[in-house]
């Protein structure tokens, strides 16, 4: 239906509740308290195609009220169902930041969104899960909805102007993850008003093979006589969502501020029919923040694999996995594109250890993974943890091991790479090999798995002992890429056994490339092989005016090493990511970050460290977060390495000096999202200042009492909800009627600096960063 014809939801439901004067409740216990208020609700939307329940905070994390779970859901979908319409039950987020951001796991945040399916799967029509800032929280919840109901799930994020969530990621990363997990549609909410959504809404449609959803707010919210309000018409916001129509949106509907009137106008678009063109389909993997598609060239690093790799080995066999996280930064640095990831060891519990090293890897780089194993629970464990769309390294022509790796592909949306040998082993002839390639590739399909889906590793023998087969390895890329599949090689397997290896490799590197290979798994740090990759990309007219060659070389003398590695490893060497304290703040090595504290203690003043290395360190996350290059989970993790450097040196400064002063943080009360203030109270901790959190719904009298106990010398308030920033503007006046000059510092997604002054407001600070900036700058 979706795909042929325009449906239409409803609109906002907390506006409409501030309206009916109850905002000072907890919107879910309304359900139970005031029935015929939210059915009221509910049956002014009864035009459209399917009612949202009014459920968006009920789940074990973030509901406070005094019902249980299952008492409020049941009321809920009763109210709903009094529209007389297709009911969707709301699942919104927990609030709370899952790790490695924050302390919430991932398995909590999946059960509580399990909990929740269990108890509506048998009274509901579908799920609407809305208002997702991050992506990792959002797989929780709809992996849960998916193994646990069999209703239709559409999906959706928020995104600032830039087109990016909180946590980083773009609509094609979120669309490519979402329908590889299943939904039935996906697209964006609230955050922006329809007009500032247009970019995000292209995107979408360009991305995603599944039905386009979009529900803007009203605009962006204002404050007059310290009531939010929206000065954009039912008309106006018709108007564009008319043009989504056009575009082919299939789904429509309205989100914060938005009024009954705003749905009438929507209802004159539903039953039209959806006009799209089909989403060109790539073999494309992502992190939560960075989207690689593998055509032209892109480097797999291999040296998160410990065969030969006595360090890593060490590493692993004690559950060290700031030393991964170091190898991982290094690749980084040193031009991988993908890094693949392989923890299996005998000694060791490989799926825990799989688990354990996508989060600590994902915590530090932004590079997409490749989830290598022989062990099928390691590989779920590894794909199910993952934060995006990986790659499954890998399956062959064996039917036992495509019947087991294949469901595992399905069901999570990864890429696969399938190997040309099956129980009969390598074979010697290219088009044996071609054959099991067709192979892999026609049983992919059998599991509903596109080709696109599929790379094909042509598999690389030595030289010293099957010098005839090389040219075979060659000779089958050509013909695998016949059938529209990219190909991947592991390139220094050809040199094994005989001398100057790396001459070898790059030799072969070089003929492998222009016989058609994608994606060389190798050692990024042998700068001679990144170099033959930087050359060929300017040969083969896939590096737009060698204006990455030109950067990366534009120093280089016959007696330079510039190389684009860091360093040059020909020789196998392993080389730590980390060189210094500098570096383990920017790279967010938490463990590193205390023991090279200690090694500068021995040599330089306290002081020296926290104003020579530490806060340069901050200042250049700081700048790298500005820049887009780093996104929220690199700058959480460098921020909690800086913190815990700053805890080290803190034992050896007289009293006082390691203490910038206090600083108090709320939620408002009413709000109960708590997302933004702990990522300020994190950077803030970063930089030395005490921190006392307060937590959040809290009421503006423990705020006053908090200033008045610790003499702050700010106070940052935030809000996420436009009907709680009324709520601040109470809170803000309690400060100052009770005669203290402390500035008040507000945040949040509906706040702007407009807003801010508003509501009496000393500053409005878009992120933690530029909160930090301020105190240093101005107050301190």
């Amino acid at each position: 239906m979706l795909r042929e014809k325009v449906t239409v939801f409803d609109g906002g439901m907390g506006s409409e509740i501030e309206a009916a004067g109850l905002g000072e409740y907890i919107p879910e216990d309304l359900n139970i308290t005031h029935p015929e208020v939210i059915r009221k609700i509910h049956i002014s939307y009864a035009c459209a195609d399917i009612i949202t329940t009014n459920t968006f905070g009920l789940n074990r994390i973030k509901y406070k009220g005094e019902y249980s779970l299952k008492e409020v859901a049941r009321a809920a979908i009763e109210n709903a169902r009094s529209a007389g319409k297709k009911v969707f039950f709301d699942v919104g987020p927990t609030g709370a930041m899952i790790e490695p951001i924050g302390s919430l796991s991932f398995d909590d945040a999946y059960a509580a969104y399990a909990e929740i399916a269990e108890i509506t799967k048998n009274d509901v029509d579908g799920y609407i899960v809305e208002t997702f800032a991050d992506l990792y929280e959002l797989k929780a919840c709809v992996l849960a909805l998916k193994e646990h109901t069999d209703k239709p799930v559409f999906a959706t994020m928020t995104f600032d102007l830039s087109a990016r969530t909180l946590s980083g990621s773009t609509p094609e990363i979120a669309a490519l993850m979402l329908q590889g997990l299943g939904a039935d549609a996906l697209g964006v909410n609230c955050s922006l008003g329809p007009k500032q959504m247009r970019e995000v809404v292209e995107r979408f449609l360009q991305a995603s093979s599944v039905p386009v959803i979009v529900q803007p707010n009203r605009g962006l919210p204002k404050i007059k006589d310290g009531k939010t309000y929206y000065d954009l018409s039912a008309d106006e916001f018709a108007s564009v969502m008319g043009e989504f129509v056009g575009m082919g949106v299939s789904v429509i509907g309205g989100c914060c501020g938005t009024t009954p009137e705003f749905t009438e106008k929507l209802c004159a678009f539903r039953g039209k029919t959806v006009k799209r063109e089909e989403p060109k389909k790539e073999t494309a993997i992502a992190s939560a923040s960075r989207l690689v598609v593998v055509d032209g060239v892109k480097i797999c690093g291999e040296r998160l694999n410990p065969t030969g790799k006595k360090k890593l080995k060490e590493a692993l066999a004690s559950a060290d996995y700031d030393y991964l996280a170091g190898e991982a930064t290094a690749q980084k640095d040193a031009g991988a594109d993908i890094l693949d990831l392989n923890v299996g060891l005998p000694t060791i519990d490989e799926k825990e250890a799989m688990r354990f090293a996508c989060k600590k890897v994902q915590s530090v780089v932004d590079l997409p993974l490749q989830i290598d194993s022989s062990n099928k629970d390691a590989i779920e464990a590894g794909v199910r943890y993952y934060s995006g769309v990986p790659i499954i390294n890998s399956v062959n022509g064996e039917e036992e091991v495509m019947a087991r790796v294949f469901p595992i592909a399905k069901k999570y949306g990864a890429v696969v790479l399938g190997l040309t040998m099956d129980e009969k082993g390598v074979p010697k002839t290219a088009e044996e090999r071609f054959e099991i390639a067709k192979r892999i590739i026609s049983r992919a399909a059998e599991y509903g798995i596109e080709k696109h889906k599929i790379m094909i590793d042509t598999l690389v023998l030595t030289a010293s002992a099957e010098q005839a087969l090389v040219k075979e390895t060659l000779r089958a890329i050509r013909l695998v890429k016949t059938l529209g599949v990219s190909v991947a090689l592991g390139v220094s397997n050809v040199s094994f056994g005989l001398p100057n290896r790396p001459l070898l490799n790059r030799t072969f590197l070089a003929a492998a490339l222009n016989c058609g290979l994608n994606m060389p798994i190798m050692n990024p740090l042998d700068g001679d092989m990144t170099g033959t990759v930087d050359a060929f990309k300017v040969l083969e007219n896939l590096d737009a005016g060698a204006e990455n060659y030109i950067n990366i070389y534009r120093d280089f003398t016959p007696q330079s090493t510039v190389t684009r590695a860091v360093g040059n490893q020909s020789d196998g060497g392993e080389k730590s990511g980390a060189g210094s304290l500098y570096d383990c703040v920017i790279k967010g090595l938490k463990k590193s970050a205390e023991e090279f504290t200690l090694k500068e203690l021995a040599e330089k003043d306290p002081m020296e460290i926290v104003n020579g290395v530490l806060i340069p360190a901050l200042e250049e996350v700081g700048r790298l977060y500005d820049k887009g290059t780093f996104f929220l989970p690199q700058l959480i993790s460098s921020a909690e390495a800086a913190k815990a450097a700053f805890a080290v040196v803190g034992q050896y400064l007289p009293r006082g000096l390691s203490e910038k002063g206090n600083v108090v943080l709320a939620t408002v009360k009413g709000d109960v999202h708590d997302i933004g203030k702990n990522i300020v109270k994190v950077v803030l901790e970063s930089y030395g200042y005490s921190v006392i959190d307060l937590g959040k719904d809290v009421p503006e009298r423990n705020v006053v009492d908090a200033v008045e106990k610790y003499s702050p010398i700010a106070v940052g308030l935030s809000a996420l909800m436009t009907t709680t920033v009324p709520s601040m503007e109470r809170t803000i006046k309690a400060i100052k009627t009770a005669g203290y000059t402390v500035p008040v510092f507000v945040g949040g997604a509906v706040l702007n600096a407009e807003i801010a002054r508003q509501i009496g407001a000393d500053r409005y600070t878009e992120n933690a960063l530029e909160f930090v900036k301020v105190l240093e700058n101005e107050i301190i």
